[in-house]
């Protein structure tokens, strides 16, 4: 006999429903986030039944408490929240909301529609671990944008010129620059021998001159700040530079630790077989497929979960294909930025963009257009164990063998 469980996550505590398979309600209770709670919540549901007899329902996938149910043999089937969310008129016309019939609602939707979701499968330590680089990374980078985006604003309201210096204000040179020379005083006589030893000692690869980097600094606008003012903000900018230098230097360690992993993994190398793909980016999309086929039971479900397949609405004469929101962000991100650089490497490829632009469409769409036409050539590598290869891709031999 199964029994149906829905856990209500929260930070603090957590609301836990049972019902039989006649959607009677066996017991109602809450836990605490922490270590006893979790062992109380084991202890509850054991007395139950056996963790291969329970199926739980969570709108979370992964996490903590996630990982806990899972190891200890709980048939774990994560919910999305739209789903459950459209589901909540079917208990009350109020449409009212509490942790305690969350959990109810979670454990009566899947005892009626249990077919329609699929529980987790545990990933390999490998996958997780490449999944956790990847992701902390991926996080670093949003994290370095936001900081250099401040930092540049920062300058723009006191010291223009020092923004435009240099092309990008989160190098490493125009980093070291700002850390020595926070504010105009700083730089007030800065000419053209001091700027050419300070670019050799930072080993400048730059192509523009140092006249034409004196010319940036000195053209901008001046900025009006009085001299408190003007030393609270130099402090400010060698603050933000410092801590850029430094996530930097951790950015490079991480794409250093992903590239080792990526090429150690059968999978990632399967993956690096596509053109122009690259390790870091192989990673990315490695870390979000996982290594359980059974997820993408077809190259349409693999669509869908990317993002790349559009969403159809349509009633009577009303029909409209729109955006597709509800997805992986990440292995969206994963998935266009691989069939956006496949295109400068893959004759096919590029045929299949530049048909999609020449009917009028913008470069973000024409490169999800792409990114779909790679999914089932992704999806069948990725099934079959197999590296990719273009001759055996039969839309892309023939344009192989023309070129």
């Amino acid at each position: 006999m199964k029994i149906y469980v829905g856990l209500d996550w929260g930070s603090q505590q957590h609301a836990v429903c049972a019902l039989d398979s006649q959607g009677e309600r066996l017991t109602q209770f809450a836990v605490s986030h922490d270590q006893a709670g979790l062992t109380q919540l084991r202890q509850r549901l054991d007395k139950i039944a056996l963790p291969q007899q329970i199926m739980l329902a969570i709108e979370r996938p992964s996490g903590l408490l996630v990982d806990t149910l899972v190891e200890a043999g709980y048939n774990v089937v994560p919910i999305h929240p739209n789903a459950v969310k459209a589901t909540r008129p079917r208990y009350a016309a109020a449409c009212g909301k509490t942790d305690r019939n969350d959990a109810f609602l979670l454990a009566d939707l899947l005892r009626t529609d249990e077919h329609r979701f699929r529980a987790l499968t545990p990933e390999s330590d490998d996958i997780k671990a490449l999944r956790a680089l990847v992701r902390t990374r991926d996080d670093l980078i949003d994290t370095r944008l936001a900081l250099a985006n401040q930092l540049r604003a920062l300058l723009e309201s006191f010291w223009p010129g020092a923004a435009v210096i240099f092309a990008d204000i989160d190098s490493a040179i125009a980093l070291a620059f700002l850390t020595r020379y926070p504010t105009p005083s700083c730089a007030a006589h800065l000419g053209e021998k001091r700027l050419a030893s300070f670019l050799a000692q930072y080993r400048y690869s730059g192509r523009r001159s140092v006249i034409e980097l004196l010319a940036r600094l000195r053209s901008a606008p001046q900025g009006l700040c009085g001299a408190l003012e003007r030393e609270a903000k130099g402090e400010l900018v060698r603050s933000l530079a410092t801590v850029l230098r430094g996530l930097l230097e951790q950015l490079r360690h991480l794409n250093c630790r992903i590239e080792h992993e990526i090429a150690t993994l059968e999978d990632g190398q399967r993956l690096m077989s596509f053109p122009r793909i690259g390790r870091i980016n192989a990673a990315q999309l490695l870390a979000e497929l996982g290594s359980v086929r059974a997820r993408f039971p077809c190259e349409a479900a693999l669509a869908c979960e990317a993002g790349v397949s559009p969403v159809t609405r349509q009633s009577g004469k009303s029909r409209a294909v729109v955006f597709r929101w509800a997805c992986n962000k990440r292995l969206r991100v994963a998935l266009t930025t691989f069939a956006d650089n496949s295109r400068h490497a893959s004759p096919w490829a590029a045929a299949v963009y530049s048909r999609a632009r020449a009917r009028g469409i913008d470069h973000p769409h024409a490169t999800r257009i792409l990114a779909r036409a790679w999914v089932r050539v992704v999806w069948r590598t990725w099934t079959n164990h197999q590296p990719y290869d273009p001759i055996k891709h039969r839309k892309a031999a023939p344009l192989l063998s023309a070129a």
